[in-house]
């Protein structure tokens, strides 16, 4: 065993970088909660979630354009970003109802064209030699995505039921994984 992982118990496998059990942990247990507050107040929870993102958008915003007095590379690019920042804060702040059904729906209509574009791209590496894998995955992915852009204000409608399932699925297994962390850290600990 190397002096490195000896000494640092975050190094379980030499080389690595992991994060400590307890950090995973926490994130475990904070992800159970979101998906079970998900399940059980599904608007509340979005409505929250969305007031935050405004908050985090109006707030970014601000920083950018503030950071500009210090440093002026990307001068555009902060400009826009910063502007940008605190127009979907200030909207998103000022109209939280509407907010809490146009952002997801923007962001499924996002998800939508993004699994459309993922699956043609996985079509195009399959004829060209990527195997039938990628052509499978490419048309299911294109299927996705078209479904999603169908009816993407009741696929929006739904969302909070997924981030449910998904954040209770992966706030167990970040548990789970945390203890198995916790084990072989105390085990090299030992060694």
């Amino acid at each position: 065993m190397s002096d490195e992982s000896s000494c640092c118990p975050m190094a379980i496998i030499p080389g690595t970088h992991v994060f400590p059990w307890w950090l995973v942990l926490v994130h475990g247990i904070v992800t159970l909660l979101l998906g079970i507050l998900f399940l059980a107040y599904p608007l509340g929870t979005l409505f929250v979630l969305v007031t935050l993102l405004g908050a985090y958008w109006f707030v970014s915003g601000i920083f950018g354009l503030v950071s500009l007095a210090h440093d002026r590379t990307n001068l555009g690019w902060k400009l826009v970003f910063g502007i940008l920042g605190l127009i979907a804060g200030i909207a998103i702040l000022a109209y939280p109802l509407y907010s809490t059904i146009i952002v997801p729906t923007i962001f499924v209509i996002f998800v939508g064209f993004w699994g459309m574009v993922m699956g043609f791209t996985g079509l195009f590496a399959a004829f060209r030699g990527g195997g039938w894998g990628a052509g499978i995955t490419g048309a299911i992915l294109i299927i996705f995505g078209f479904l999603v852009l169908l009816h993407p204000v009741i696929t929006a409608v739904l969302l909070p039921f997924v981030l449910g399932i998904f954040g209770i699925i992966g706030g167990i297994a970040a548990i789970v994984t945390a203890f198995m962390l916790k084990s072989r850290t105390a085990d090299t600990a030992g060694t």
